[in-house]
């Protein structure tokens, strides 16, 4: 593994994201931009017709499918539990140590996880890739926020809010599709298909805007525990859960990324909302994406062999 082919690498696949996502975090900063309109637009209608796009034109089959679906609860659990594990070891107290357990259990799988998959490794990585994200969607929206809540929340409440996230009804539709062999009709699959396209650019000009509404956290112990834990961790579990899961060529690739992904910028949405620690979840998220092309570049180059 050269310094030349991790520079390729690199400038490759992460730096494009990087300056895409810089240019909406100035953006965020210079001009008022609402990102929580922007962000309904993606989750709304981008997100859903990627999914629904990815699902119906790939060649994934159910199996390999639902062999991600494991490993992407596999790979949240244990990350999750391992959070827990350390934090208790370093003595966080309590809402630190939800915080920290959020954070690394959950990774920016969409809007920096899809175009990353994408520019590395093609549109069928990029298929299991989305299907990991609709998976740790669900898990966030439900165990995520109970998490985040401290008990303000009931497991009932966190469960029906999963049925109404719109990529969830896109990948059955796009299942039931496939399944049925039913062919779209021209002007509404070429919609789709625009839509589609314009998902990974929205996401990432978010991610940006996103990143603007950072808040400094004193807490510096939390906050290398939750960026050491997340990007050191991730790798590792990606690819011991990978060989375990059966999962192979781009499935083992677009998984093994996707595990290793930095914090989820909605991490800092739900801490804000039920007040666990959101310096700390926030400071967490920028400092875990700024320094994950030091993890996620090499990573990509033992992959692609």
């Amino acid at each position: 593994m050269s310094i030349a082919e991790l520079f390729n690498t690199f400038a490759g696949n992460l730096l494009p994201i990087l300056l895409i996502a810089a240019a909406g975090f100035i953006l965020g900063k210079t001009l008022t931009v609402d990102s929580r309109a922007i962000g309904r637009i993606v989750f709304y209608i981008f997100s859903p017709l990627l999914v629904f796009n990815l699902t119906v034109t790939s060649q994934l089959d159910l199996k390999q499918a639902l062999a991600t679906v494991g490993y992407t609860s596999a790979v949240i659990a244990l990350l999750g539990a391992l959070a827990f594990l350390f934090g208790k070891l370093f003595k966080l107290q309590r809402a630190r140590l939800l915080a920290v357990i959020l954070t690394v259990a959950f990774g920016n799988t969409g809007n920096y996880g899809l175009p990353l998959v994408k520019f590395a490794f093609g549109d069928e990585a990029l298929a299991v890739a989305s299907i990991f994200y609709v998976t740790t969607t669900i898990l966030f929206n439900t165990v995520g926020v109970v998490i985040a809540s401290l008990g303000h929340l009931d497991l009932k409440s966190a469960i029906l809010g999963v049925f109404k996230l719109p990529i969830l009804y896109a990948a059955a539709i796009a299942l039931f599709v496939k399944g049925a062999g039913a062919q779209i009709p021209t002007p509404l699959a070429r919609a789709i298909e625009i839509a589609a396209n314009g998902a990974i650019p929205a996401m990432i000009v978010l991610l940006g805007l996103e990143l603007t509404r950072i808040e400094w956290s004193h807490s510096l112990r939390a906050v290398a525990l939750g960026v050491g834990l997340k990007l050191l961790l991730g790798p590792v579990i990606g690819f011991l859960f990978a060989a375990c899961f059966g999962l192979q060529g781009h499935a083992r690739q677009a998984s093994a990324v996707q595990a290793a992904m930095p914090a989820a910028v909605a991490t800092t949405v739900v801490a804000t909302e039920y007040k666990l620690e959101p310096s700390l979840v926030t400071a967490i998220v920028f400092f875990g994406t700024l320094l994950s092309p030091i993890t996620l570049t090499p990573l990509i180059v033992y992959l692609a062999r």
